[in-house]
């Protein structure tokens, strides 16, 4: 399920020669205000381009996640995203706005990994199993990040600029290849599995069975249903958050290194892979750890409310940590402590998704995922705009300090590890 990154990094906010807060003097206060200007709309045409892409697919594609399976759907968005990584040089080069196109492409292609995931999961390991499961699968995913980070400026150097997409481009092909030749959609269509361990997964298990063309046309997920019941705003709620941060922290902080330190390129690329180094090694202790409170007799409601509650409390505070560091090394401490803590939720909401409604778990990720998406270009955006206001980053990092502690409120109020009725049958 562990896949690299295909997204080349771009330069989301080029900020330039951005001096401590305490000390900015008018002059430089000025000079801050223009050049944060420049990265607002840097970020709103590239960055946040991928993440209207990102906005419109998650819903659908956990629809069709649901009713074709984890597998097919995943296939067919990374052969998409590949696409547009390795056409983006060719697009680039016509204009500015085809290139974005191909950004949103990349968003709306990678709408549906998450829930293809989740759908995977929740096909192939019991539920004394999944938190780990999860924990593996988004190691990947941050190990992706990590070599993304790293390899790019290598690639640049040597191949150009447009080095990366072409190299992740065809990468995501040749993984494509791999994922369809070697992965089975359930246990029971593994020729190689043995009856032992097809009944060891299966045991207890309601899996989504994929539907008819018929029934797969006719059926419409029950929207008003799963908008009406708490556990589900909880979970759009603590997906919003999570992403908030997540996409905050990914945008924002290697221009935070670069203009508030003076940290060079090559050691912000350090800093910044670090913690997603943590955020791989931590979010599988963390899936280790809640599948074990599980199988000592923890609830699975008391479980994903502890986990869930470190994911939120522990960025929190290391971000208020962050704010009052002195050097970069103490800051980059503190963003890895953030960052890895935060992978706690990977054994909160994320597996929650497939507990409260295993058979509507791809559509109701993607109306989680949408929100957090919403969150995600508020944060992203927003980020540039309060600094354009402040002057500073320290009240934004403040902001988004106070929104984890009520986001963990809300969560541990209204959050359930047992299966919700969202069918009236019960």
């Amino acid at each position: 399920m562990a896949k690299t990154s295909t997204r080349p990094r771009v330069n989301r906010a080029p900020l330039h020669r951005l001096r401590q807060p305490k000390t900015t003097t008018n002059r430089q206060a000025s000079h801050l205000l223009s050049h944060v200007k420049n990265a607002t709309d840097s970020a709103v045409r590239s960055w946040s381009s991928f993440l209207w892409g990102y906005l419109v697919s998650p819903i659908i594609g956990g629809a069709l996640v649901d009713y074709y399976g984890g597998k097919r759907v995943m296939a067919y968005g990374v052969a998409l995203w590949s696409l547009a990584t390795f056409l983006s040089p060719w697009a680039a080069a016509r204009s500015l706005w085809l290139f974005l196109s191909t950004r949103v492409l990349l968003g709306m292609a990678e709408g549906v990994a998450l829930p293809s995931m989740n759908n995977m999961v929740l096909r192939w390991f019991p539920r004394t199993e999944r938190s780990s499961a999860v924990g593996i699968a988004m190691a990947g995913f941050q190990l992706g990040n990590t070599i993304g980070l790293l390899l790019s400026p290598i690639i640049m150097s040597r191949a150009g600029i447009f080095g990366p997409f072409v190299i992740f481009g065809l990468f995501g092909f040749l993984w494509v290849l791999v994922w369809i030749s070697a992965i089975s959609g359930t246990p029971g269509e593994n020729a190689q599995i043995s009856a032992h361990e097809l009944d060891y997964i299966t045991r207890g298990q309601k899996l989504v069975k994929t539907q008819s063309g018929g029934e797969r046309l006719r059926k419409v997920p029950p929207f008003s249903k799963l908008l009406s019941k708490c556990p589900t705003w909880a979970l759009i709620s603590a997906n919003a958050m999570h992403s908030w941060g997540y996409f905050v922290i990914l945008s924002w902080m290697p221009v935070y290194f670069k203009t508030i330190y003076h940290v060079n390129l090559r050691e912000a690329a350090w800093f910044s892979a670090l913690p997603w180094v943590m955020m791989a090694v931590l979010g599988y202790v963390a899936g280790v750890v809640s599948d074990r409170l599980i199988q000592n007799g923890t609830s699975i409601t008391l479980t994903r409310k502890i986990m869930q509650t470190i994911g939120f409390v522990g960025p929190g505070v290391a971000l208020l940590g962050l704010n009052a560091a002195k050097s970069p090394v103490i800051a980059s401490a503190w963003l890895t402590i953030a960052v890895g803590l935060k992978s706690f939720g990977h054994s909160g909401f994320l597996v929650n998704l497939q507990e409260i409604a295993p058979q509507y778990a791809g559509v109701l990720h993607g109306m989680s995922n949408t929100a957090g998406t919403f969150a995600a270009i508020l944060g992203t955006v927003g980020a540039g705009f309060f600094v354009d206001r402040m002057g500073s980053f320290r009240g934004f990092l403040i902001l988004t300090s106070l929104l984890y502690f009520s986001s963990t409120l809300f969560w541990d109020i209204f959050a359930t590890g047992e299966r919700v009725d969202f069918d009236g049958t019960g």
